[in-house]
């Protein structure tokens, strides 16, 4: 793989080196895996594996006619990991690409996610003391991300990993996008890493190259879509799944430099702008934060509505309740879930906020003991250890699509398998 101005090479996964011992979980494109990269090293390195079958990214691409659009998503992905240097962010430790599928790896998380975690706790919910942990590293990580010009978009206890240290890990960026020519109000100070500047410079260049190269087969030019750098924003109809909460599909491939106009996010955490498609920009990040401390807080989420339609309306028109004392954390959740992205509370209000009063951020990743320290389960260390990758994700995707597809008399029309028809719905 090709370095960007100095960036770290990273290396090619081989099956052949790698202990996969269990699935960990699936989404509407792949399946990720815990897996022990046993090269040179006895003991190995724990590592998470996304794979994603070919053979569904290609039967997509056919759907939305999208020229490799379904590629540079999938791709986008791990350009944006390779970009990553903060501890509360995933480093893209290896790629996969193989005739049958496509992947990264990224260090395994052994604290599993916040939804999770929360429902271990007694009463489903964090006290006051936790979620201020919590939010403080949420609130660092979204810094980072939006001062490299990124709006992450699915912001989800589900998308929030606990690292074995205890410190959190925002992981699953398959539904970030770039909005390169406009900082958000508030940056902070580090800067983007140089990589970011190739990114940007090569992105209309190499739209010109794919064009051009449009009509051959997208097999042939996955591995140099992987390495162009080129952000999605010309993705079409993005699509994704998640079993709990809905998850949104991306009905608009309109990005403009200072907002995008795509229809994209998980239901119950999706801003008002988005639901209303006026355009959005970094302030979606900063409301689903509310909708996750609100989470926190009461054990469940502030908007959701019998159906997709309910909840849509409710994020539109109706105030939160915010039941109980007042309290600087529910000033804050009723700051952050403000309906006007214009009047909503940003960066800098956020962390001067009195919820985080005392809070001295240059310290936050330094504390000894964060909340919960987790330990690594016996099920997931000695589970299966001889899955086959690629016959696995086959089973899980493909052949559950033309399972579903004869079923509704649709064969080899490539539909797109889900978790439940009523989880995600598409915009073509």
């Amino acid at each position: 793989m090709n370095d960007v101005r100095g960036q770290e090479q990273i290396p090619e996964l081989d099956f052949g080196k790698l202990e996969v011992v269990t699935a960990l979980g699936r989404g509407a494109k792949g399946v990720v895996f815990l897996a022990r990269n046993a090269a040179g090293d006895d003991d190995g390195e724990w590592l998470a594996l996304k794979v994603i079958s070919r053979e569904l990214i290609e039967r997509k691409a056919k759907i939305v006619n999208s020229d490799g659009a379904e590629y540079r998503r999938v791709c986008f992905e791990r350009e944006v990991l390779r970009l990553f240097r903060h501890p509360l962010l995933p480093r893209l430790r290896g790629v996969l690409n193989t005739q049958k599928v496509v992947g990264y790896a990224i260090d395994y998380c052994n604290g599993r996610d916040l939804n999770t975690l929360r429902k271990k706790q007694t009463e489903k919910m964090f006290s006051d003391d936790v979620i201020r942990f919590y939010a403080a590293e949420l609130v660092m990580a979204l810094e980072y991300v939006h001062s490299l010009g990124i709006v992450y978009r699915d912001l989800k206890p589900e998308n929030v990993m606990v690292q074995h240290s205890g410190h959190i890990m925002l992981v699953d960026f398959d539904l970030s996008t770039r909005l390169s020519q406009k900082s958000p109000k508030s940056s902070p100070s580090p800067s983007p890493s140089p990589a970011v500047e190739v990114l940007a410079e090569s992105k209309f260049a190499m739209k010109e190259k794919i064009n051009k190269k449009k009509n051959k087969k997208r097999f042939f030019h996955f591995h140099r879509f992987c390495n162009s750098g080129v952000s999605p924003e010309e993705s079409e109809h993005q699509a994704t799944a998640a079993e709990k909460p809905r998850s949104l599909p991306e009905s608009s491939d309109s990005e403009s430099s200072e907002k995008s106009n795509s229809f994209v996010g998980t239901e119950d955490y999706v801003a008002p702008e988005i639901v209303a498609g006026k355009g959005h920009d970094f302030a979606v990040d900063w409301w689903s934060l509310g909708v996750v401390l609100y989470e926190m807080l009461y054990g469940t989420t502030p908007f959701r509505g019998s159906n997709r339609k309910e909840t849509f309306y409710r994020i539109l028109t109706k105030t939160p309740d915010l039941c109980g004392e007042a309290t600087a954390l529910r000033d804050l959740i009723r700051k952050l879930l403000e309906k006007d992205p214009k009047k909503r509370i940003e960066l800098e209000e956020i962390k001067g906020h009195d919820f985080f009063k005392g809070t001295d951020w240059d310290l936050v990743l330094e504390m000894p003991r964060p909340p919960t320290l987790p330990e690594m389960a016996e099920e997931d260390i000695n589970g299966n250890n001889l899955i086959d990758v690629e016959s696995f994700v086959q089973d899980v995707f493909c052949r559950e699509m033309e399972k579903k597809n004869q079923i509704n008399g649709d064969e080899g029309k490539g539909l797109i398998p889900n978790y439940t028809d009523s989880d995600t719905f598409y915009v073509f």
